[in-house]
C-alpha cells in the first residue's frame, strides 16, 4: 500500500472524526438476543430445512411481468417485517419501476425466535450474529446463511418462474449491509443468474464493518494491539466453510468484477451509536460507519487486482436509519436504476 493513500485515508478518518455528533441514536443493541416481533410469513427451502421469508408476490406460479427482483436485509435486530415495510415503501417510490419488481425480505432467525414461536424443528437458526459472516446455522444442519441467499438466487433463475427477469439486487443495510458486503465476496449463487442473462448487483448500505483483503488496516495502532483483527468477517484469516476452500487472492478478484454499490449515509457518524460494533476488529477499521465505508473503498481502489466494478455515494442528510437510506434518491437509483442521486455516474 503506498504510503501517500494511508495518509489520505488517516486525514480523511481524523477529519470525519471531529464532525461525530454527540448525541445516540435509536437502535438498542441489548434488544438484539430478544425474540423478534413476527416471523416472516412464506418459506424457502435450504436443502431439508426451511428459511423464512417476505413476499410481495406469490412466486409458486409463474411471474411474467416480473423483470427485477430486490432482496432487503434487515439488520441485528432480525426484524425483517419493518425492513420489508420499507421495501413496500421503495417499491411505491419506484413507480413503474416499482410495478415490476419483486420485493423480498429475508429473515435469519436465533434460537430464542425459534423458541418463543414454537417453530417447526426444521427451521433455521443461527447464533445471534454469526449469520452476518456466513457462518454455519446451529440447526437442523450447518447450511450456512449464504446458503440461504444462494436458495433465494436459485429460486429466481427459474426461468419457468421468472421467465423476464433480467436484474437481481441484494440491498443491505447496517447488519445486513455486512451480510450482503460479505456475501458479495463469497456468493457461489450468482454465477447461474448471470449465465441466464440476469445482473447481480450488491447494495451496502452503512454497515459497522467491512471484510478486509490484506492484514493492514487504517488505524494501525489498534490492529497492532488486536488478537484476531485479521480473522473473517474483519479479513481473510479463519473464514467459515462456505468459503474456506478459495484463496483470499481468489476472492478478491471475483469480488472485484462483482457491481457493488456502496450507499453512506453522511450523518451516520457517531461513534458511540448504541449499534455499532465497538470491537477492536471493527475499531481499527474507523471511528465509525462512514469513515469506515470512505477508508475501505480508498484501500480497494488502491490495491493492486485490477479496478474494482464498485461506487460509492454518500446519501445527504441521513444517519443509521435503513428505511430512509432504501427510499432516498440514490438509494432508489441503485436498486431500481431511476435517476435523481447526484453521486451517480
Amino acid at each position: 500500500m503506498h504510503h501517500r493513500v494511508w495518509l489520505a485515508a488517516l486525514t480523511l478518518l481524523v477529519a470525519m472524526a471531529a464532525r461525530a455528533p454527540a448525541a445516540p441514536m435509536t437502535e438498542d443493541v441489548e434488544r438484539h438476543d430478544k425474540p423478534v416481533k413476527e416471523i416472516a410469513s412464506a418459506r424457502i427451502a435450504v436443502g431439508t430445512a426451511t428459511f423464512p421469508l417476505y413476499l410481495s408476490a406469490d412466486w409458486s406460479k409463474p411471474l411474467p411481468d416480473i423483470m427485477r427482483a430486490v432482496l432487503v436485509l434487515h439488520g441485528a435486530l432480525r426484524n425483517a417485517d419493518d425492513y420489508f415495510r420499507s421495501a413496500l415503501e421503495a417499491q411505491a417510490a419506484a413507480g413503474d419501476a416499482g410495478k415490476s419488481t419483486l420485493m423480498i425480505a429475508p429473515q435469519f432467525l436465533v434460537e430464542s425466535d425459534v423458541n418463543a414461536f414454537k417453530l417447526p424443528a426444521d427451521t433455521l437458526r443461527w447464533s445471534l450474529y454469526g449469520w452476518e459472516g456466513g457462518d454455519p446455522a446451529l440447526g437442523p444442519g450447518p447450511a450456512s446463511s449464504f446458503d440461504a441467499l444462494d436458495a433465494i438466487l436459485a429460486k429466481l433463475g427459474d426461468r419457468t418462474l421468472f421467465p423476464n427477469l433480467k436484474q437481481v439486487v441484494v440491498f443491505g443495510h447496517s447488519g445486513g449491509g455486512q451480510v450482503v458486503q460479505r456475501y458479495a465476496i463469497a456468493t457461489k449463487g450468482d454465477q447461474p443468474l448471470l449465465h441466464e442473462g440476469i445482473g447481480v448487483r450488491f447494495v451496502v448500505a452503512n454497515p459497522s464493518s467491512y471484510a478486509y483483503f490484506s492484514k493492514d488496516r487504517p488505524d494501525t495502532a489498534i490492529a497492532a494491539s488486536c488478537h484476531g483483527y485479521n480473522d473473517w468477517k474483519f479479513g481473510m484469516d479463519e473464514r467459515p466453510p462456505y468459503l474456506a476452500e478459495p484463496t483470499p487472492a481468489a476472492l478478491e478478484q471475483a469480488y472485484v468484477a462483482r457491481r457493488v454499490i456502496y450507499l453512506l449515509g453522511t450523518l451516520d457518524t457517531n461513534p458511540n451509536h448504541p449499534a455499532l460494533d465497538k470491537s477492536c476488529m471493527a475499531e481499527a477499521e474507523g471511528p465509525y460507519r462512514y469513515a469506515r465505508g470512505h477508508a475501505y473503498v480508498a484501500v480497494m481502489q488502491a490495491r493492486d487486482n485490477g479496478t474494482p466494478n464498485h461506487s460509492e455515494w454518500d446519501v445527504p442528510g441521513v444517519g443509521h436509519e435503513g428505511g430512509k437510506m432504501l427510499t432516498s434518491p440514490c438509494g432508489l437509483t441503485a436498486v431500481f436504476d431511476i435517476p435523481g442521486c447526484a453521486a451517480a455516474r
